[in-house]
């Protein structure tokens, strides 16, 4: 069990993602296959991969906050030792977790808007709210990762013993920050 919640935390948005770039070019295949050789065009194709890539993207959000990729200048960060580069990378997680919290009331109340006017999408009559779910699930999401990063961040600034993270390694720094305080009673 502990094996594939570490395989879920590390690997979530990848598995999802790339179900539905797999899902939408069968998908689209499909479509290009009927309208072109059957002669029959689908009607409901367009909307659902459009509706997975609208999954996609949002996830997209989270996964590279887990990364830690994102757009970025980061020269000016790499002048400052370890430590201070990780006590700039806490301020712009702050802002960042800050943003997204001030998002996800929205994306709720956008959420229970949909779910109340109870409108379906107009080729497959899926209710809306499942799509109208993404901003929210993700920018939850999101926000979970943003505050592991946050703590893998405190670690290193608060540690004068700097062990550098290589990247997909967020659950194990995160399990070893908790040993480590635990196993350590100076630290309690």
């Amino acid at each position: 069990m502990k094996k594939i919640l570490y395989y879920l935390e590390e690997n979530l948005e990848e598995m999802l993602m790339v179900l539905m770039l797999a899902a939408m070019a069968v998908i689209m295949g499909i479509q290009v296959f009927s309208r072109y050789i059957l002669g029959v065009s689908l009607s409901w194709s367009e909307e659902i991969t459009r509706y997975l890539f609208i999954w996609s993207a949002f996830l997209s959000v989270s996964l590279c906050t887990r990364k830690c990729i994102s757009i970025k200048i980061d020269q000016f960060i790499k002048f400052f030792p370890k430590r201070g580069e990780a006590a700039f990378k806490l301020v712009n997680l702050t802002i960042s977790f800050i943003y997204f919290a001030y998002l996800i009331p929205y994306s709720f109340t956008y959420l229970k808007s949909t779910i109340a006017s109870g409108q379906v999408s107009p080729a497959c009559g899926i209710p809306m709210y499942f799509i109208q779910a993404a901003p929210l699930v993700c920018f939850s999401l999101t926000g979970i990762r943003l505050i592991q990063r946050w703590i893998i961040n405190l670690e290193i600034v608060m540690k004068k013993d700097y062990k550098e993270m290589g990247e997909g390694s967020l659950a194990e720094s995160i399990t070893e920050s908790v040993t480590d305080n635990i196993g350590n009673k100076e630290d309690i």
